[in-house]
């Protein structure tokens, strides 16, 4: 693996943050171009991606010591702010959803915004930045797969020598599927909300399946604590999905 790209002196750029900042560059200019052809200013889509990387990065830490070492954090509350591995290390995507999402009303309800449009134009872009920030997780050689004896196992040799599902890598590519079906979408969509609302339906599936193959510590009977949030989130899903068109339909 190749958690560290580029070390020059003091400066250092670690695989999965470059990622990152390439994902939230890519994503500014996405959903920029969308803003612009919907008639807002795409002016605001720089502050509101910075705000929700950054709330999203806080929320995905306070979510994985909050399941991982909620103990530890009573008796040193400064390891909320220790990271390791470039800062993957430590982090749990649904808090960064749940934080990212969180900032994203606060900051729409201040400016008086339509939300279900907003969040119809952002989905693509999340789907996409997810998929950029897993190729970061491969590179970092975190979040791997269970043994496997199949001809795609890759060792992760900070862990072991046995060859290892790369769920980084499945991730990438089905996320990169579902954005461009989102993105595709887009301009079909039957009402406000019904992107994002597919997007979390379609994310919550393919996390659920993920689950069987990647490496968890953490089980709720037969079910990985991810596979329990991916559930939560798809019934989430359902009934916002059957709200929103119910409510189009009256109109």
């Amino acid at each position: 693996m190749y958690p560290t790209l580029v070390e020059i002196g003091p400066v250092t750029v670690n695989s999965w943050g470059l990622m990152l900042a390439i994902a939230v560059i890519i994503s500014i200019f996405g959903v920029g171009r969308l803003f612009q052809r919907e008639g807002y200013d795409r002016e605001m889509v720089l502050d509101m991606v910075l705000i929700m990387v950054i709330v999203g990065i806080l929320g995905a830490r306070l979510t994985y010591v909050w399941v991982y070492q909620w103990e530890e954090f009573w008796h040193n509350p400064a390891i909320l702010f220790s990271l390791s591995d470039g800062g993957i290390s430590g982090l749990i995507w649904y808090g960064a959803l749940i934080g990212g999402f969180l900032s994203f009303i606060i900051y729409v309800r201040w400016k008086k915004l339509d939300g279900w449009r907003l969040l119809d134009m952002y989905a693509p872009y999340v789907a996409f930045s997810y998929a950029l920030v897993r190729i970061g997780c491969f590179l970092a050689g975190c979040c791997y797969g269970e043994p496997t004896a199949c001809g795609l196992g890759v060792v992760f040799p900070y862990v072991d020598e046995l060859p290892r599902h790369p769920t980084q890598l499945y991730s990438s590519v089905v996320n990169f599927f579902l954005f461009a079906f989102l993105l595709w979408y887009y301009p079909r969509r039957k009402f406000a909300g019904e992107v994002f609302i597919l997007y979390i339906g379609g994310y919550a599936v393919y996390r659920f399946i993920i689950e069987f193959f990647r490496e968890n510590l953490i089980y709720y009977g037969f079910f990985t604590i991810g596979q329990v949030f991916s559930l939560l989130l798809l019934i989430l899903a359902v009934v916002l999905y059957w709200w929103k068109k119910r409510s189009a339909s009256a109109v």
